[in-house]
């Protein structure tokens, strides 16, 4: 006889089951996170059996952490540029939503937004990329579909700072980070428009790399006569002397920054870097590489490569896509290193504090 004891125990089994298969679904290849040592220095940054913490999956494709410095213990902010929205995440808190509509405030998305693929779906690039803090804590954000960077006042308003370069529209703002005085430096790429470079709404030819300084806009540098070598991920050297500026794959440029912010004497500083980057308090310099495999190099401020920290590859169904888009230092002592990989939020914990621009470190 079929009794309801009978019944409580086959569909514990069965949720067991189901939860074992799920968990299963998506396990590592091989070790959750694998550190490639290049040079013995690596060892006072990272320990050698550093642990990689999932934070969150199934996003679409998160870009852009920043942390911010509030109450006991902080927390991250991050978009997914897909779904249209920066999130926020805190210590020992669900996942909630920050901002909506943070990269394209219209209504109609049958034309909006460049397309790529997450996993096996394909997916618009739609919403928010780059987020930075300024000096007095405003969050400023590269709006990629509305092709604007904008500030986020502490009432919720929301201030243009740029849309326009020559009285044209940019591309796409892409990155961002902020210096000390409040200059704003950003990328510029074509993923905010349909169709990418060959979008007929295209009014810049190239893509560039920006200061936005008392109101003016200056371009620094792209790709105007280098095709191939556009702009992506930006950040400043601690004591902001420099500007590390991505051009195009594995490659990622350093500025020496004059006076009045803008930059001169760009020179190649290491073969890597496609994407978002970060510096820690010695200068090592954290590139990330953008598509899968996921990887963050550690370079010194000397150019020389340290160590690779490789994100697992998940396998199973539905199709995970792990990457490395960027990367952001955080918690109450700066040695939290949060990443954004496609579909997946990770951290690691470093040895080595990391810069936070725009706050006090």
């Amino acid at each position: 006889m079929f009794s309801a004891s009978t019944a409580r125990l086959s569909v514990a089994v069965f949720l067991l089951t189901a939860a074992s298969w799920m968990a299963s679904a998506q396990t590592p290849a091989g070790p959750a996170l694998r550190i490639e040592k290049l040079d013995p220095a690596l060892d006072e940054i990272v320990s050698s059996d550093a642990t990689l913490e999932t934070l969150g999956d199934r996003f679409a494709l998160t870009e852009g952490p920043v942390w911010i410095p509030e109450g006991p213990d902080g927390y991250l902010l991050f978009s997914d540029n897909a779904a249209n929205v920066i999130y926020k995440w805190a210590r020992n808190r669900p996942l909630s939503v920050f901002l909506e509509k943070s990269g394209f405030t219209g209504t109609d998305t049958s034309n909006a937004g460049s397309q790529t693929i997450a996993g096996r779906v394909a997916i618009l690039l739609i919403g928010s990329n780059g987020l930075a803090l300024d000096p007095q804590g405003r969050l400023v954000v590269t709006a990629m579909t509305d092709r604007t960077v904008y500030r986020l006042e502490k009432d919720g308003t929301r201030t243009l700072l740029a849309d326009r370069y020559d009285g044209k529209r940019f591309n796409g703002p892409n990155d961002i980070v902020v210096k000390s005085n409040g200059a704003v430096y950003f990328t510029d790429s074509v993923w905010g428009m349909r169709g990418a470079d060959k979008s007929p709404a295209r009014e810049l030819p190239f893509n560039g790399f920006y200061l936005v300084k008392n109101g003016q806009v200056t371009l620094l540098g792209g790709d105007r006569d280098s095709p191939g070598a556009s702009p992506n991920g930006i950040t400043l050297s601690p004591d902001e002397k420099y500007l590390y500026v991505t051009a195009g794959f594995q490659r990622t440029m350093r500025y020496e920054i004059r006076p009045d912010d803008t930059v001169a004497n760009g020179k190649l500083f290491v073969a890597h870097g496609s994407d978002g980057m970060r510096v820690d308090r010695h200068g090592n310099l954290y590139t990330t590489s953008g598509g899968t495999p996921g990887v963050i190099q550690i370079t010194s401020p000397e150019g020389k490569p340290l160590g690779r920290l490789h994100l697992p590859q998940l396998t199973g169904e539905p199709r995970p896509r792990v990457c490395a888009t960027n990367v952001a230092f955080g918690d109450a002592d700066s040695r939290g290193l949060y990443i954004t990989a496609c579909t997946h939020l990770f951290k690691v914990r470093v040895k080595t504090p990391g810069v936070r621009p725009g706050q006090k470190n």
